[in-house]
């Protein structure tokens, strides 16, 4: 007969299946993006135990699924969650993983793995799953032990959101969810080796940025995607209306600070502003906020702010001088750094009326334009339009990756932060739709949008079914050139024109294609209208310029997904732009 004792225990017992699951609704998780298999099994069955607590949605793919968690992570500031099984289903994550490690996502990707016993013989759907990850991940775990799930969980969702963010890895072999164990869920964390304390900057070097500031005549801020991690977005506005210095963006710091702001340089780098450009390359002082100083936006990296006094704030000492030595390194979370010069900083004493008139011309020599003469609907004309009609709606744009990406940075106006979300270290095509669902569901109420290309939908298009039996209702602004536009660009540029696998239409040579500009009948395809009707969704095509605004009006009030497949030509190309490791002085206007 059980002991009082004995009896307690085992009503206490769960399995690690259940231990994870519990472990994730502590950690405040209300949606999962999860794929089945047969060694996830156990999660899911655990999982539908708690379906009024976790919402679990099922995507059509993998990969398409860690995209969802990221869109969720980068609109909310919240940590995405997604699952797969071991082997095939692991392997379709690394992608999103990877891009997460390089835009500083957090991100927690679960899987299934084989039973600890057959682990190393090859067994059926085995990958060693960690080891393919090691170098993408911020951290990875092997759960070999269900005692461990708690503490396991609770280091995992630390480390992903703590520091600079980024995503870790829980492999779960298949024995060890179906363990009984009794978890204690207040175990420590045991990560000696972890210290992301939040690391302020020395007053030292406060002051000394207030006062390369006050004597500067020239100066500007270079924002990242820091700024918007580290909610700093409210400081860099505070600074810069106190200061007066314009302000530039990456593609990833999009919404830090206002485009629409008389300080705003928007986006610099390859594809940057003339203006922005300019003005990074005249500085006289470059404040850099949560950047790294990647390659498209330094181009040779030498030359890039070559007259600067330049100071780096960012949270992560690992990119104070990597790429680019600086003359003021600051280690410090950039909120708080932002918070502490706003304090003590004056503007520049001798005044920047002089600086703001010049970058006025540079502005007004060379703006963001594209041909409105143009008979049919230009890419960036369909994008400036929507820009307009959204202006006063909570708006969240996501975009795959390519020209239309380019020119969604370029063309729409972005307010406020965790507004624009791009595959911007990784460059990956088909983040679009998965991601504009993630962030539709972890922002209901909002406009969520995916400006893509013909090219990057196709590469995760099933999702369309996800949005039609999750009733989330996305919008795509489809601009449909029937080419891998922006290597076509670079063919163009730097293959005299020499076609080399970039045309996605049906026949062999483009031109064959009435006007060839990819619009003629015969060309449209894939029918992208018949495929997403065919999912569910609302869609139509589109080819003359009257119809553009009536049927983006359409496509933005449709109340479930809609797709509106606009047919733009396939000779444009995203202007300015810099080409790769070259200089300012090289810039290409036209």
């Amino acid at each position: 007969m059980a002991t009082a004792e004995e009896q307690a225990r085992t009503e206490t017992l769960v399995t690690g299946a259940d231990a994870v699951v519990e472990s994730l609704v502590r950690h405040d998780v209300e949606v999962l993006f999860a794929y089945p298999g047969g060694c996830s099994m156990p999660l899911h069955q655990s999982l539908t135990r708690y379906g009024d607590r976790i919402r679990t949605i099922l995507p059509r793919h993998e990969q398409g699924g860690a995209f969802a968690a990221q869109g969720y992570a980068r609109t909310t500031g919240r940590p995405g969650v997604c699952m797969a099984t071991s082997g095939p289903g692991a392997l379709n994550l690394v992608t999103a993983i990877a891009d997460a490690k390089l835009d500083s996502i957090p991100l927690i990707a679960l899987t299934g793995q084989v039973p600890t016993a057959v682990i190393g013989t090859d067994a059926f759907q085995e990958t060693p799953i960690v080891e393919v990850c090691r170098g993408i991940t911020k951290h990875h775990f092997l759960v070999t032990r269900a005692e461990d799930i708690p503490r396991i969980v609770k280091e995992a969702f630390h480390i992903a959101t703590t520091g600079r963010p980024g995503p870790v890895l829980i492999d779960l072999p298949k024995d060890v969810q179906q363990a009984h164990i009794v978890p204690d869920y207040d175990v420590p964390m045991n990560l000696p080796g972890y210290h992301p304390e939040v690391r302020r900057a020395h007053p030292e070097q406060i002051a000394q940025v207030a006062n390369a500031i006050r004597r500067s005549k020239r100066p500007v801020i270079y924002a990242g995607g820091g700024v918007i991690t580290g909610n700093a977005s409210e400081s860099l506005r505070t600074l810069a209306r106190k200061t007066g210095i314009p302000v530039t963006m990456t593609l990833m710091g999009l919404g830090a600070f206002p485009g629409d702001d008389p300080l705003s340089l928007d986006m610099l780098g390859m594809h940057g502003s003339v203006y922005a450009n300019y003005a990074i390359d005249e500085a006289d002082l470059l404040i850099a906020v949560g950047v790294r100083f990647d390659d498209r936006v330094t181009g040779k990296v030498s030359e890039f702010a070559r007259h600067g006094f330049i100071v780096h704030i960012d949270i992560d000492p690992s990119e104070i001088n990597k790429n680019k030595p600086v003359h003021v390194p600051i280690v410090a979370d950039v909120n708080e750094a932002l918070e502490q010069l706003n304090e003590i900083v004056e503007p520049p004493e001798a005044g920047l009326d002089e600086w703001h008139a010049r970058i006025a011309e540079w502005k007004q020599e060379d703006p963001f334009a594209y041909d409105t003469n143009y008979p049919g609907i230009l890419a960036q004309e369909a994008i400036a339009e929507l820009s307009k009609l959204t202006v006063d709606r909570d708006t969240v744009v996501t975009v795959g990756v390519g020209q239309h990406q380019m020119w969604a940075a370029q063309f729409f106006t972005f307010r406020r932060p965790r507004t624009w979300l791009s595959s911007s270290g990784l460059g990956t095509m088909g983040f679009g739709l998965p991601a504009a669902m993630g962030a539709q569901v972890g922002c209901p109420n909002d406009l969520v949008i995916d400006i893509d290309g013909d090219g990057s939908i196709l590469m995760n298009i099933q999702e369309f079914a996800t949005c039609t039996c999750e009733n989330i209702p996305v919008k795509v602004l489809l601009l449909n050139n029937q080419h891998l536009g922006m290597v076509v660009q670079w063919e163009d540029r730097f293959f005299k024109g020499n076609r080399a696998h970039t045309y996605l239409g049906p026949v062999e040579n483009p031109e064959a294609c009435g006007r060839g500009d990819g619009i003629s009948p015969e060309c449209r395809y894939p029918d992208f209208v018949a495929i997403a009707r065919g999912f569910g969704w609302q869609a139509e095509t589109i080819v003359e310029k009257t119809d553009l605004i009536p049927a983006l009006k359409r496509l933005i009030e449709t109340p479930g997904p809609a797709l509106l497949d606009v047919q733009v030509p396939y000779q444009e190309h995203v202007l300015p732009m810099i080409p790769s490791g070259m200089t300012v002085r090289e810039l290409i206007k036209k």
